[in-house]
């Protein structure tokens, strides 16, 4: 019985608005609020029902018009849930990208459309929820921390938008559904070996004062090394003149796929992420060759990293 309970549940909520994944900002029309009682909003309407009862078996005016009153409550509350959703405006949903197997931090920011303050509001997905009141500007912002994923794209589904405010006797609800995938890095490889250093070629180097091959001649400036200065161009040139000297940084980090054939398909994917990191942390400068793609790099820094965590996160299932 349950568990045809929860199929009924499920199709039941199939036929809510929208139907389609859609592009943002949305706002959530009249059409798209659906409002029922609360459990108390039910002992409520029973309670007004006995009075109402009650007071027309024994003619009680003053009952009467007490009820008819708490009644009429009732029903305004119902209108002001209604609105408490209706006129929101749903402007983006975003997450920094986390390797698979951490909470992704999903970000819906909400504006409202009409100037008006909406308190009590609380937005769930999956398992993860948050409550949230728009502000002076009319602006909210809610955190959902959704379970762990695997790798790649990553379609949020259905959020919903639920609130019983005023008076609690009765929940609305919306649903948005964005079409904004989010990025799952791979998980990297706990502990991966030393980074390849063979078939790299040399990296850029840096103007040091006390490098090993020269790289140019600037005029001298005090505090500048006496080995470093140049005296036969200072004596033509009547002006000291020093030399600038560079010194390697290295040689570029070749991540080859090619390289670990031996390994299983999502361990190489595993040991190329804890690379990429390994190679980041250390300030060098790495390229990476995927099968089907262009060559990445030699680069470093989070913009190079993303790129490289990226391209391995959508590489196909193995």
């Amino acid at each position: 019985m349950r568990a045809a309970l929860r199929r009924l549940v499920a199709r039941m909520h199939a036929l809510e608005r929208p139907r389609a994944p859609e592009p943002l900002p949305v706002t959530i029309g009249r059409r798209r609020v659906y409002v029922l009682p609360t459990p108390f909003g039910l002992f409520y309407g029973a309670l007004v029902m006995a009075m109402v009862l009650g007071a027309l078996n024994y003619n009680n005016n003053p009952a009467l018009l007490l009820a008819l009153l708490l009644g009429a409550a009732g029903l305004a509350s119902l209108i002001a849930t209604h609105l408490q959703l209706s006129g929101l405006r749903v402007e983006a949903v975003s997450a920094e990208p986390v390797a698979a197997g951490e909470p992704l931090q999903l970000r819906l920011a909400l504006a409202t459309a009409d100037g008006r303050r909406r308190r009590g509001l609380r937005a769930d997905l999956d398992e993860a929820s948050d409550r949230a009141a728009t502000g002076e500007d009319g602006r909210a912002e809610f955190t959902l921390a959704l379970p762990p994923r695997r790798r790649g794209w990553l379609e949020p589904g259905r959020i919903r938008l639920s609130t019983p405010q005023p008076l609690g006797l009765a929940r609305g609800w919306s649903r948005t559904w964005p079409r904004q995938p989010l990025l799952v890095y791979p998980r990297a490889e706990a502990h991966p070996p030393a980074l390849p250093e063979s078939g790299g070629q040399a990296s850029h180097s840096r103007p040091h004062p006390l490098g090993d091959e020269p790289h140019q001649l600037r005029a001298y400036r005090a505090g500048d090394p006496p080995r470093t200065i140049a005296w036969k161009h200072s004596a033509r040139r009547d002006s000291l003149v020093v030399r600038e000297f560079e010194r390697s940084q290295g040689l570029d980090v070749v991540l080859d796929w090619q390289a670990l054939a031996p390994l299983p398909w999502e361990r190489r994917i595993a040991r190329l992420a804890a690379w990429v990191d390994q190679a980041e942390r250390g300030g060098r400068r790495w390229r990476l060759r995927l099968p089907g793609q262009a060559e990445l790099g030699p680069g470093r820094g989070p913009d190079h990293r993303h790129a490289c965590l990226r391209a391995l996160a959508v590489l196909p299932e193995g």
